[in-house]
């Protein structure tokens, strides 16, 4: 659960901080008129990232067993990869977000309304997307599919929450700080994700190698334990790995994290405190 509030609370912080930074401008620049369509482009990418996660839901509970290995193994692989290239991006850019999204908002005020809903759909759909795709991949490899989304749905609101309280300018928080210890943390998540991944394409017969265990400590942590539970919904831990997803969540982690911290010397990058402008003092509707 810990870890889907993580990646709900990530990705949903994102999402916040751009359209704050968003409306924010607009209102700030005394541009209110063009509201309305930045609102409309957030609410089509909200809708396109609620349909994508209903749609891999009831569309894989239609497969054979095989099929949703195979599709559950794939998607896994390549949320991984979409997460750890998000990860990086916001590490580099985390400073820069505010400049280049008003470059954008500038260069799509010029060119009219369908301009700005296209900004704002493209600015948060992309989040939205990793987002249920990631999601759906940790309720995927979790036994109890419910805690998975409550705790991504918690994390959410709290984003929102947060992104508020950023727009109100009652909250600064040293963003490149924040981005580094939680994409850290994600990394790890992301190393379960993906060992998983490989066991389901083992399961679907896709790789070799499902009866090569590397260990089987399952008397001494039981899959159905308190603390068995929580190591699996937090890291994804299994106490009977195969031999390759021990290599692959080593190969993985270790190099990964690596890279993310030697771009700062082993330490976050320091950093301005960073929150979007405060807005005028009536709402922004």
């Amino acid at each position: 659960m810990f870890a889907n509030y993580l990646i709900g609370l990530r990705e949903g912080l994102e999402a916040s901080l751009i359209v704050c930074i968003l409306i924010a401008y607009l209102v700030k620049s005394e541009r209110r008129e063009s509201l309305p369509p930045v609102w409309t482009g957030i609410g089509a990418a909200v809708l396109l990232s609620f349909g994508f996660g209903a749609l891999l839901q009831f569309g894989s509970s239609e497969l054979t067993f095989k099929a949703q290995e195979a599709l559950g193994g794939s998607l896994s692989i390549i949320a991984v990869a979409l997460v750890t290239w998000m990860v990086f991006w916001m590490r580099r850019t985390a400073r820069h977000l505010k400049a280049e999204l008003h470059g954008k908002l500038d260069a799509a005020l010029a060119m009219g309304t369908t301009a700005l809903v296209v900004t704002a759909f493209l600015s948060v759909g992309r989040e939205g997307l990793e987002t249920a795709l990631f999601v759906w991949t940790a309720v995927q490899s979790s036994d109890d599919g419910v805690r998975p989304l409550i705790g991504a749905m918690l994390g959410l609101a709290t984003a929102v929450i947060l992104g508020w309280l950023f727009y109100r300018g009652a909250v600064r928080i040293n963003l490149a700080k924040f981005f580094t210890w939680t994409g850290a943390m994600l990394v790890v998540v992301a190393a379960g994700v993906l060992a998983y991944g490989l066991h389901d394409l083992q399961e679907a017969g896709w790789i070799g190698g499902l009866g090569s265990l590397a260990f089987d400590i399952s008397s001494t942590i039981p899959p159905d334990s308190w603390y068995g539970t929580l190591l699996k919904g937090v890291f994804n831990f299994q106490p009977d790995p195969t031999v390759l997803q021990v290599c692959a969540w080593g190969v993985y982690l270790a190099p990964t994290l690596y890279f993310f911290f030697r771009r700062s010397g082993g330490r976050p990058a320091p950093a301005a405190r960073v929150s979007p402008e405060p807005s005028q003092p009536e709402t922004a509707r």
